[in-house]
């Protein structure tokens, strides 16, 4: 069974999606016969390559938040991440363009590696603060997956990737998905947002036992989630 999940570096709910997620499918007994494959998708591609932003000032200056709005939203995308078992750094976190990420994750899936390079690009842009635009700091994110130095410094500062990375961004498009994270599980059902552990679990299984139409949604109501106008609980 292929699950297909579209998500971005900077979306928290991505996160907490993959984290409640992989709980609920650890749960199940057929866990070794799904096969996952993370897509590309943009929340913000107007975004300079060469400057950063602090989340506060993101949300303020593109999305026009007030600070305190903005303040009480991270406060409880912060619970909602305990929860799936995330420690948020909101404070550090560094706002970029996350195009150059994104070919990092497609290197990785050449190697079998994009479940762990997603990880590692969550955990430097929420946890450690890093600025995942940076090529110095996905070279050492691809070094510390055993991915040659070269060979990855190469595929996020040309072009060799683009067209996997667009093609990601443009069969989202194509398949009217405006907001991550989002799961098409064996080409069949979608789930959409960070829904809970046990919404995953019964999505899992009920797509094992059934085919059906493409993407009926099995989560019964929008989940948290991103969107390019911010991020809605």
């Amino acid at each position: 069974m292929k699950i297909e999940i579209w998500s971005d570096v900077m979306c928290p709910f991505c996160y907490i999606g993959k984290n409640n997620f992989e709980q609920a499918l650890e749960k199940l007994p057929f866990k070794g016969e799904v096969e996952v494959e993370w897509k590309s998708f943009q929340l913000d591609p107007t975004l300079d390559p060469k400057e950063t932003k602090n989340t506060i000032e993101y949300f303020r200056e593109k999305k026009g938040f007030p600070e305190a709005q903005a303040t009480q939203m991270l406060s409880q995308v912060t619970q909602m991440g305990k929860g799936a078992g995330i420690d948020f750094n909101f404070d550090t976190a560094l706002i970029t363009n996350t195009f150059s990420a994104h070919r990092l994750l497609h290197l990785a899936k050449k190697h079998q590696k994009s479940n762990e390079m997603e990880e590692a690009l969550f955990i430097a842009h929420f946890i450690d603060g890093k600025n995942v635009g940076d090529t110095e700091v996905l070279v050492s994110l691809a070094e510390n997956l055993g991915i040659d130095r070269e060979e990855a410094i190469q595929a996020v500062t040309s072009d060799q990737l683009d067209y996997e990375v667009n093609q990601d961004i443009m069969e989202a498009r194509n398949n009217g998905v405006s907001g991550v994270p989002f799961f098409v599980l064996n080409g069949k059902y979608a789930v959409s947002g960070a829904q809970p552990v046990e919404v995953f679990e019964n999505a899992l299984q009920q797509t094992y036992k059934e085919t059906v139409s493409p993407f009926k949604d099995l989560s019964g109501e929008s989940g948290a989630s991103c969107d390019a106008d911010g991020c809605s609980i």
